[in-house]
């Protein structure tokens, strides 16, 4: 999640709902199945509904919306201990979901007991479908100086479940890519690592890739002002690239600005092909081939 979603303020509220409805057009579908790797179907529902409006079940509706674009696998991800428990229960129940469960780190500050905060992340983080934690990270944009203690003791929280439990770290990185590694090295990186939306350049990025990271790039690599996030994905090998919505937030182009959800990711993956000069079945066969080797299989 590219911002705080939990408690969005009234003028989001607003824009929401002004937006409800506003889904764009489904793009043409994938002809080679791939996976959304960050999502959130409850903040798409709570803030701007479905596509096609009404549905009995609008968490179906999404997923069901996705499938028909070649989307026939999803990682449902938590920002909070809500959201968590909320995924690893859909997850459990639903097989084209996976959980991934985790304390935002701009929710970090604003906890009244984070130790116990993570004790709840970590029970959740032993159920079998839950199988990534995160989002999880440093956030210098929102968070100010007098929040980021709290911020990187949560970071190093969950780097450790991630590591307890062997299950992939899933990194919300916004304006801190030089603390994120400083942190990850002190800590030692779990064995799998996800550069969630990945928003650095071809410096930091050649950096994450030595590493071993995977990049997951969203709609964000299809700006006109993204030239650094291309630039980025050109340089990712196949066998460490994936993909994402970051849904309701970073609709690719050309419909920015408006919901986004799972369905819309072939335009993303299609600015993928186009930036690498890949062909777009074989990428899309490389990026679901990633996801079963990030996450396991979902059935």
């Amino acid at each position: 999640m590219s911002h705080m979603s939990s408690s969005p303020s009234e003028s989001r509220r607003e824009k929401a709902r002004r937006r409800a409805g506003e889904f764009p057009a489904p793009p043409e579908p994938l002809a080679v199945p791939v996976f959304d790797s960050h999502t959130h179907l409850d903040l798409t529902v709570q803030e701007a509904g479905v596509p096609g409006g009404g549905s009995a079940d609008p968490v179906e509706s999404l997923i069901t919306a996705a499938a028909k674009a070649g989307v026939d696998r999803i990682v449902q991800v938590g920002v909070d201990e809500s959201s968590s428990r909320w995924g690893a229960e859909l997850a459990a129940r639903h097989p084209s979901v996976l959980a991934a469960v985790a304390l935002h780190p701009n929710e970090a500050p604003l906890l009244s007991d984070l130790d116990e905060s993570l004790r709840v992340i970590e029970a959740l983080a032993q159920q079998p479908r839950v199988r990534g934690i995160g989002e999880t990270g440093l956030d210098t944009f929102r968070t100010g100086e007098e929040g980021r203690a709290a911020q990187e003791a949560g970071f190093r929280g969950h780097i450790a479940i991630a590591k307890r439990y062997g299950k992939a770290l899933i990194i919300h990185d916004r304006d801190a890519h030089e603390d994120v590694l400083r942190v990850l090295d002190e800590e030692g990186a779990p064995e799998t690592v996800v550069m969630h939306c990945f928003s650095g350049d071809a410096a930091f990025a050649t950096e994450c890739v030595r590493r071993g990271f995977y990049l997951s790039f969203a709609g964000t690599v299809t700006f006109a002002n993204a030239g650094n996030l291309r630039e980025a994905a050109a340089l990712t090998p196949a066998g460490q690239l994936m993909v994402e919505t970051d849904a309701p937030y970073l609709t690719p182009m050309p419909h920015r600005g408006r919901p986004n959800a799972s369905y819309l990711i072939p335009l993303t993956v299609r600015a993928l092909a186009e930036t690498r000069g890949s062909d777009l079945d074989e990428l899309c066969a490389a990026i679901s081939a990633n996801g079963e080797r990030v996450f396991g299989p979902w059935s």
